[in-house]
């Protein structure tokens, strides 16, 4: 069925183009904060574990929301974890890790999910796909700032001076 939305089919490709590579991001990081939640062992089990499933759980409601942008732009959204593994930025963890480790991954991958919501944004600024640019936007904060919320676990008790870019 013929689709006339103000952004042209070739533009549309554009956008979904950007938009699963966001998904395969943020799905893997999902499942990278679902694995820790299960795994993470140690002296900051307690709040780790709760702060885990919190993140989690966000980020399940905002695949949804990613996916369902892609179809509402007329694409199929990538929907297995072979696609994924190609199109993501964020690997997997064979192993079972240290909680100071995963947390580490866990700022990395918020971080690298973080740069490709931005370069999404730029995609949709350009072809003047406003409500995508949006989501995506919406989808920046929320990852700065878990990446900061994690950060501080690594932080503490490190020293670490306020405006230390040494910490980082």
């Amino acid at each position: 069925m013929h689709m006339d939305t103000g952004i042209s089919a070739d533009d549309r490709a554009k956008i979904v183009e950007s938009l699963s590579t966001v998904l395969a991001d943020a799905y893997m990081l999902y499942l990278k904060t679902h694995n820790f939640h299960w795994n993470v062992t140690g002296p900051m089990f307690s709040a780790l574990h709760v702060m885990f499933e919190q993140q989690y759980t966000e980020q399940w409601t905002a695949l949804d929301d990613i996916a369902e942008r892609i179809r509402a732009l007329g694409h199929f959204a990538p929907a297995t974890y072979k696609r994924y593994a190609e199109l993501s930025n964020i690997t997997e963890e064979p192993e079972v890790l240290s909680a100071k480790e995963m947390i580490r991954q866990l700022v990395d991958g918020n971080e690298i999910l973080t740069r490709t919501l931005r370069a999404g944004v730029k995609v949709a600024d350009e072809l003047d796909d406003f409500p995508t640019a949006d989501m995506l936007t919406t989808r920046m904060e929320v990852h700065e700032k878990n990446a900061w919320m994690l950060r501080s676990f690594l932080e503490q008790g490190a020293g670490a001076k306020q405006g230390d870019a040494s910490s980082d």
